[in-house]
């Protein structure tokens, strides 16, 4: 595959799958909550703020009064971007894919992280659904390898779509190993 200005450099043709952005985003209702999430955070900070703010004793140093304003005036900027920017950002970077060859992710929202497990070297899948996953029905694949890097996850799928993927990932990587063998 040669290189061109919408994919970028080619990483050693021939030597296995193309990096590529993975082909599937996670499902919408991820937005709804990193959003929440987000707004918890926000809140956390919002009762920091409020705390800090009946601490400081009247007669405190004007620097600590500035600091004390400087905290409130970032307050609702810094929830914004909690709430509203890093949902719509996450969904937009987030996806995933599963190939004849692979487990692709891409996450992250100030980081991205690419991560490609190799069918091969799969050695377990889970399904998990944490108190929060459960109330917007999601759920999460946990692809776990012998590698020192550990689990892979692909975050935020649709219950029945997850726990086709992994069911999915599991009978490929078992006939992986049967052939191996």
């Amino acid at each position: 595959m040669a290189a061109g200005p919408d994919r970028g450099p080619d990483p050693g043709a021939g030597a296995g799958p193309p990096l590529r952005p993975p082909a599937h985003r996670v499902d919408p209702a991820a937005r709804w909550l990193w959003a929440l999430q987000g707004a918890v955070l926000a809140a956390v900070l919002a009762a920091a703020v409020v705390g800090l703010s009946l601490a400081v004793p009247a007669d405190a140093p004007r620097w600590l009064d500035l600091l004390v304003a400087a905290a409130r005036w970032l307050l609702v900027p810094v929830a914004l971007v909690l709430v509203v920017v890093q949902p719509l950002w996450r969904f937009r970077v987030h996806r995933w894919e599963v190939t004849a060859d692979a487990v692709y992710t891409l996450t992250g929202w100030l980081t991205r992280t690419w991560t490609l497990v190799p069918i091969s070297r799969i050695q377990t899948v889970d399904v998990t659904r944490g108190v929060l996953q459960q109330l917007f029905g999601l759920s999460t694949v946990a692809v776990l390898t012998a590698s020192s890097q550990g689990t892979v996850r692909v975050w935020h799928l649709e219950a029945d779509v997850a726990q086709r993927v992994a069911d999915d990932l599991a009978h490929r990587a078992e006939q992986v190993r049967d052939i191996a063998t």
